[in-house]
């Protein structure tokens, strides 16, 4: 997946969203790809046009995202909210350019792969021009648990979440830095984004734990357990609403800056009983996944140390003393890098490697 793409050809790349925690990282991201990139366009709204920001040393200034911001695009790198994705992608695709979409608007469209490309770049192969980025704590859950699928099975999972607050952007780990510091004067703290930014109520996250992440569906269930939930069967069974695998989650924000934590219980195929070594075995041979996982040396994935890195870092694995088959981990890696930026550009890499980037006829029709 990080092999040198031998092509003479050259593509337009537009990053939309570019001036957020995401977009400047995909910037980043976008540097150091194998993607022969001929130019690159710099989007965003309104209020951050005209800013300059750099590629590969070099200035470029923002402009303010249209559909004609995309005349001459070959691949878009989108992560600017729903709301933008659902109005200008479609633009995009019109124009002839590919599009991998961080946010959740087009990931449960029949006709848009949601991809990891690890875990199942095949299904690259049928787009429309549209390509989703999973959830970020999906991404990295799939990960980890997608070579013990491969080898011994998989069933039933059941994931805790630690989510660091960067998985609602920047203002989000700008609030919780302010409210650390007015705890810590012995002010009271304003919170002002957190749990959701449209929500009724708002929480300090600083010093606390929020166990809402997204809005609450009508079973109790918050949408970013929903999204783990159907995600996880879409990218690994290729249908969001498989039974074949068993999956339930609890999403909860904690005050970290960059980097999810996930509590990782899953149960294998019928009559596998893999020892934790042997599961160690097939996590450390899959791409992007690396195992720390040495108790005695106190060796174990953190976010501290997470951040910065593409790879996703699984330890804590032991059996489930009470159920046979059944297994702990622990998951981190940084959200708004394999978990979103590196993601989106390392299925950006695919399609260029796979000849990939252009629209199939009729493919525009489908999101319009």
């Amino acid at each position: 997946m990080g092999d040198l793409i031998m092509t003479e050809k050259q593509y337009v790349v537009a990053i939309l969203g570019a001036t957020g925690a995401v977009g400047t990282r995909m910037i980043q991201q976008l540097e150091q790809s194998t993607i022969p990139v001929k130019e690159v366009h710099l989007l965003a709204s309104y209020r951050s046009a005209g800013k300059t920001l750099y590629f590969k040393g070099e200035p470029v200034t923002v402009e303010e995202a249209k559909p004609e911001s995309f005349d001459g695009v070959d691949l878009v790198l989108s992560s600017a909210g729903g709301s933008v994705s659902a109005k200008l992608l479609p633009e995009a695709v019109k124009r002839g350019a590919v599009c991998v979409d961080n946010t959740s608007y087009f990931r449960m469209n029949d006709d848009v792969p949601l991809v990891v490309p690890e875990v199942n770049e095949d299904a690259l192969e049928g787009h429309n021009g549209i390509i989703a980025n999973p959830n970020c704590s999906t991404i990295q859950m799939v990960v980890a648990l997608e070579p013990v699928r491969q080898k011994f099975g998989l069933k039933r999972i059941i994931v805790s979440t630690y989510q660091a607050a960067g998985g609602a952007g920047q203002s989000a780990i700008n609030e919780l830095k302010r409210e650390a510091q007015e705890y810590l004067d012995g002010k009271s703290m304003n919170a002002e984004i957190l749990p959701v930014k449209g929500a009724k109520k708002h929480y300090p996250l600083a010093f606390n734990l929020l166990p809402q992440i997204d809005v609450f569906e009508d079973d109790g269930y918050t949408h970013e357990e929903w999204k783990m939930i159907h995600e996880t069967k879409k990218i690994m069974l290729g249908d969001k609403n498989s039974p074949d695998i068993k999956v339930t989650a609890t999403c909860v924000r904690v005050p970290v800056p960059v980097g999810h934590g996930e509590s990782v219980w899953f149960e294998v195929g019928d009559g596998n009983t893999p020892t934790p070594d042997e599961l160690r075995a097939a996590m450390a041979d899959f791409p992007g996944l690396v195992v720390q996982d040495d108790p005695a040396t106190q060796l174990y994935p953190q976010p501290q140390t997470a951040e910065g890195s593409r790879d996703t870092f699984v330890g804590r694995i032991r059996p489930d003393l009470e159920t046979k088959g059944a297994y702990n981990s622990w998951v981190v890696s940084d959200n708004l890098l394999k978990g979103a930026a590196w993601n989106a550009v390392q299925i950006a890499e695919c399609l260029v490697r796979r000849d990939l980037v252009r629209v199939p006829e009729g493919g525009a029709a489908k999101f319009n």
